[in-house]
């Protein structure tokens, strides 16, 4: 008996290792869900928001092998949007199944049609499949493009194309996973080896495609007493155990990291492929390493730009390399360092009063708290900044955000694919009360499937980080002020488990109880929305702005906030 296009879709699937489809079902894809409910080997995970299911399948892409996530028609393709985004810029394989209006309907401006070039900025790959012969060999080809560029794949198909009888002798729709070792020419090599060799106070700057390469660059480092600063995709995997290491640069950076990168000879930009051009120094001799050449020299001038995994690559320099007797440059980033890690130290035991918790007090807690190889997630924004800059690496835990698309809203549904991908790991949310907010449906999925996953709200009642992006411009914050629901009783509405923190002395039992709670859980804490994330350097101009900014709230009737703002920010402004 033939077996119809659905029944094949579930079967390539299958084999392609897809363990679960996030989505909405509904319309042209109740053919497929109807295969994938008779077979029974697929999770369907009901989301309540494609963008969510599309954040989901994210992370599991990034913690290991190929997320993928489902919509319908046009407003499902278009609710997938913003998350795959997310995924594709971060380099995560995800799949993108769109199913759309039947195939008579094409050109015809139909209900709920929508052009499918859409996902064309989105993805390595992105076709429609309108015949049985054609589906398995695009769906090969996404899967192909998704896994081995890093990135997302997108098969479309007309929704009466599930019921059609599968063509089982399609050419091969097998996923091949190969791994192919680059590195730059010996001749290349020699030439890096040379400039390394007669250049001094050398730093480095590297980035998540030394995530498999850690003891070779910190070999690297040893040999050239390089101070090395890192990306926030890198932290967990370079900051522990690591001598030379000096902290994060760019807007969650620290003055060490900015030293590290710019106060130098000679930077070695390895697997970044940094965005924030105002933070490199184009006096400073560059180069850059990467795995994709068309990143080399996007963001600055460079001296030198190679191709090359990090790990292959500096296994054939190290033996070059001869060691450095100077350590002055690296001793001058560590006693920065220091500073800085003190500091952070200080004002993370400033638990602040009621209604105003600090929310470093309150970061540095999960830290404490938290497991040995916990999953974190962290929305844009302030919460980013309180991750960057108080959970500390292990070796065993992974922190994800939005750091390459920059999306509110991204934490919670995240988390929803780190709980069901690593079910053993503890996995916490630092979500704001802004982003939390605009997927809140979401919170009913975690209910649904019953995921423990900890939720934790800094709820500062803004835009916190917009707010702060006006006042350096020299402008009064202006709709950036948020009335919130209680977090804690619309969590224990949808059945998860509510805390409402508004005292800083109840804050530790709550996160406790929340954290050893074997369900899900939603912690809601009051903090501080005048504290400042000052980056690596603030100019007098940039100081100049904020009073300015300042002085109009003032007269414009809001001097309580600016007094509120002043107590809080003496405190750091001293530390500049």
């Amino acid at each position: 008996m033939s077996r119809t296009v659905a029944e094949q879709l579930v079967e390539l699937l299958k084999s392609a290792g897809i363990r679960r489809i996030y989505g909405v079902t509904g319309d042209s894809l109740n053919f497929f869900n109807d295969a994938l409910r008779r077979d029974g080997s697929i999770d369907w995970i009901h989301v309540r928001h494609e963008e969510a299911g599309a954040y989901a399948a994210m992370v599991e892409g990034v913690l290991g092998g190929i997320g993928c996530c489902a919509g319908s028609s046009g407003p499902g393709h278009v609710h997938l949007i913003n998350g795959l985004y997310d995924a594709h810029r971060w380099g995560a394989p995800v799949l993108a199944l769109a199913s759309t209006i039947t195939s008579e309907d094409y050109g015809t401006e139909s209900f709920q049609s929508t052009d499918l070039d859409m996902f064309d900025g989105c993805s390595y790959y992105n076709e429609v499949a309108t015949t049985p012969l054609q589906l398995p060999r695009m769906l090969q080809q996404a899967l192909q493009h998704a896994w081995n560029r890093k990135g997302v794949g997108v098969c479309a198909f007309p929704g009466d194309l599930m019921t059609c009888n599968a063509d089982d002798e399609a050419l091969c729709a097998d996923l091949y996973r190969p791994q192919p070792v680059m590195t730059p020419s010996d001749a290349e090599i020699e030439l890096l080896a040379e400039l390394i060799n007669s250049s001094e106070n050398i730093g480095i700057y590297a980035g998540v495609g030394c995530a498999e390469a850690r003891a070779e660059v910190i070999e690297l480092a040893r040999l050239l007493n390089a101070p090395m600063a890192y990306t926030l995709k890198a932290k967990m995997m370079l900051e522990y155990d690591n001598p030379y290491a000096v902290g994060l640069t760019g807007l969650l950076g620290n003055k060490a990291g900015a030293r590290a990168i710019t106060g130098g000879k000679l930077l070695l930009m390895l697997g970044s492929d940094f965005p924030w051009k105002e933070f490199l120094d184009s006096s400073v001799r560059i180069v850059q390493i990467d795995t994709k050449p068309e990143r080399l020299g996007r963001r600055v001038a460079l001296h030198m730009g190679l191709c090359g995994d990090i790990g292959p690559t500096l296994r054939k320099l190290l033996p070059l390399i001869n060691p450095k007797v100077e350590e002055k440059f690296l001793n001058a980033c560590l006693a920065d360092y220091v500073e800085v890690e003190e500091d952070l130290r200080v004002h993370a035991t400033d638990p602040g009063e009621e209604n105003l918790i600090k929310p470093e007090f309150v970061a540095a807690m999960i830290n404490r708290l938290a497991d040995v190889d916990a999953i974190f997630t962290a929305d844009t924004g302030m919460s980013t900044v309180w991750a960057a800059r108080y959970l500390q690496g292990t070796g065993k835990r992974t922190l994800i955000g939005s750091f390459s698309h920059g999306s509110m809203a991204n934490a919670m549904p995240q988390s929803i694919g780190a709980a069901l991908h690593s079910p053993e790991r503890q996995v916490i949310a630092f979500c704001g009360d802004g982003g939390i907010s605009m997927l809140m449906g979401d919170i009913m999925t975690i209910a649904q499937y019953k995921l423990p996953i900890k939720l934790i709200v800094f709820n500062n009642r803004s835009l916190g980080m917009v707010e702060l992006e006006m006042q350096v411009a020299g402008l009064p914050d202006w709709q950036t002020k948020m009335i919130n629901p209680d977090f804690a009783m619309v969590a224990e509405a949808c059945g998860i488990r509510g805390y409402l923190v508004t005292k800083p002395d109840k804050l530790e039992n709550s996160l406790q109880e929340a954290l050893l709670h074997n369900g899900p859980a939603l912690v809601d804490v009051f903090t501080n929305p005048h504290v400042p994330t000052l980056p690596p350097h603030t100019s007098v101009g940039v100081m100049s702005r904020y009073v300015q900014s300042q002085a109009k709230l003032a007269l414009g009737g809001r001097m309580d906030e600016v007094w509120d703002a002043f107590r809080t920010n003496i405190k750091y402004i001293r530390d500049l």
